[in-house]
């Protein structure tokens, strides 16, 4: 897995309309971040957030969950995911996705 592939990846995910025909669910966005989160800055650099900050808190032990893991590894395992999640869509905007990372 190259970093261009991953950056390609990263770049679909975040243009993704909200109310558009392919939509990862909370748990794959949960996925992504964990996996963009090792990619980028590698194992968890920060204290766990507060009791009340419910959002914050899922993030950080998703990102916590996977220390240890390689920048290398994180980046296959985000574009895998992806590309799962393009693949079961099955529309011709995620065909086209899918073959923009097949070509970074």
């Amino acid at each position: 897995m190259t970093e261009a592939k991953f950056n390609k990846a990263v770049e679909i995910v975040q243009a993704l309309p909200k109310d558009g025909p392919i939509k990862p669910s909370q748990d794959d966005q949960l996925y992504f971040y964990k996996y963009y989160k090792q990619a980028t800055i590698g194992d968890v650099n920060t204290s766990r957030p507060g009791m009340l900050d419910f959002t914050g808190k899922a993030k950080w032990d998703a990102w916590k969950s996977v220390e240890g893991v390689t920048k290398e590894e994180a980046w296959a395992k985000y574009v895998e995911k992806l590309v799962e999640i393009l693949k079961a869509a099955d529309t011709e905007e995620s065909k086209g996705f899918v073959a923009q990372i097949e070509a970074a």
